[in-house]
Order: C-alpha cells, then structure tokens, then sequence
C-alpha cells in the first residue's frame, strides 16, 4: 500500500496575479499623472511668444518641457 502525501503551500499562481495587479495599478498611476499635465500644457499654449520667451520655453518645446521629466531623462 503506497501512501502519498502534498503539501502546497502556495499556488503558483497568486505570484503571477499579484505581479499583474501591481503592475496594472502602476499603469494606471502613469496614466494619471500624464493626463494632469494637458491642464499645464493648454496653459503654456494660451500664452503669448513674448511670455514664453520669458521662460525660456520655445512654442515647439511645450510639450518637452511639461513631459521632460518622463520621457527624456
């Protein structure tokens, strides 16, 4: 007579969930602040050449200088 005996303590699976729900909400959160900026952007748009020159921002470079810091680091 053969006796066997398993004792699993952890599914395999609930790694891989936890890694795509963590991963979802990351997505999520970059989601979120990249659509905060379009508020900056409309604004650094409505200003006048002179305005921008002020800051240092060219009108072409609107878009670089609110997303900067995300993509071109």
């Amino acid at each position: 007579m053969t006796n066997i005996a398993t004792n699993i303590s952890v599914s395999p699976l609930r790694g891989a969930w936890g890694r795509f729900v963590a991963g979802f909400e990351r997505g999520c959160e970059r989601m979120a602040r990249t659509r905060s900026r379009r508020g900056q952007i409309e604004a650094l748009e409505a200003k006048s050449d002179q305005e921008l020159a002020r800051l240092g921002i060219p009108r072409d470079q609107i878009a670089y200088h609110v997303f900067k810091d995300l993509f071109y680091t």
